[in-house]
């Protein structure tokens, strides 16, 4: 199964709104097949891994990330079809698929054919790497990833606005990974008109990943980039599973008062800026106790110089 993950996760920010899903065949306790949904959706993990692996398939043990598809699509088979078909004997499934169309039928399925299924093996790091498309089956809405940049007091430019550069070569090279897998990217009008950035992947081989890109405004449109007039607009977007919001301290901001931040990618650089530009502004908490028992510390890890936490909302 981890190594279905790993597979996964090169589908994050190509596949939606299909999940970002990972598929692993073994028999004889060789790797005859291996499959990750593509670009646009298809096609699907289990579909990739089956072509590969051939005959081989039959009397084999098939890993994948979520719960094969159980509905016939214009675009391809359900895969739980294909699986039936292709004589497998196992099939072990990380999490259940939220999509009502299949929701425990691609399961229910296979055990009708004689398939052995073991389902919630990793079921954790599974959701974690398809949370976009879980939150927009679960709660009507992309997963939002707020990135910010600062200094160790809190800042993200100079008083003037200059913030080239906060952070140094390594944290902006894996701020561009984080770009690579998510859908859109959303700014303020203010740090678009201020910083005029291009918001695009910089990474050798990583180019055609550059997502698409937002500006949160309640004014006309610009140029080709697209608008939200609210945070709450995000449940209208469509295509979209992830989104990153990069800045500034006003859309940060606003996401949060909106409660609608899921994730904190905070890169701190060793510097102090004193007299500055603050990261957040004020997003209207009523008193400090209201501040706490919102967020867990997830991951850290060194980047150069820079340090990068990684928080989780904590939810219900």
């Amino acid at each position: 199964m981890g190594a279905a993950l790993t597979l996964a996760r090169r589908g994050l920010g190509r596949t939606a709104p299909n999940p970002p899903v990972g598929c692993v065949i073994i028999r004889d306790e060789c790797v005859v097949g291996r499959g990750w949904t593509q670009p646009a959706g298809r096609p699907h993990a289990e579909a990739m891994a089956l072509a590969q692996a051939g005959n081989l398939a039959r009397g084999a043990t098939v890993y994948v990330t979520l719960e094969p598809c159980a509905h016939i699509s214009e675009r391809g088979p359900a895969c739980t079809d294909l699986l039936v078909k292709s004589g497998v004997s196992r099939v072990v499934v990380a999490t259940v698929d939220p999509d009502p169309r299949t929701n425990g039928a691609g399961i229910d399925r296979l055990r009708q054919a004689g398939i052995t299924v073991m389902a919630g093996v990793r079921t954790a790091d599974a959701e974690s790497i398809m949370c976009g498309f879980l939150f927009r089956h679960r709660e009507g809405r992309p997963a939002v990833t707020l990135k910010l940049a600062m200094s160790l007091d809190g800042k993200i430019a100079l008083a003037n606005g200059s913030s080239r550069w906060i952070t140094g070569d390594i944290a902006r090279a894996h701020a561009h990974l984080e770009r690579s897998r998510c859908d859109l990217i959303v700014v303020g009008r203010k740090t678009y008109e201020t910083d005029k950035p291009v918001l695009d992947v910089r990474l050798p081989g990583l180019e055609d990943r550059s997502p698409r890109r937002a500006i949160l405004t309640s004014g006309p449109a610009t140029g080709r980039w697209e608008t939200l007039e609210t945070p709450a607009a995000i449940a209208r977007l469509s295509n979209i599973n992830d989104i990153l919001v990069e800045g500034g301290a006003g859309a940060a901001a606003a996401f949060l008062a909106a409660d609608l931040v899921d994730r904190m990618l905070i890169y701190r650089a060793p510097i102090a800026i004193g007299a500055g530009l603050d990261a957040v502004g004020d997003i209207g908490l009523p008193d400090l106790n209201s501040a706490h028992h919102r967020w867990k510390l997830s991951d850290t890890r060194q980047l150069g110089s820079d340090r990068l936490d990684v928080y989780q909302r904590i939810r219900g």
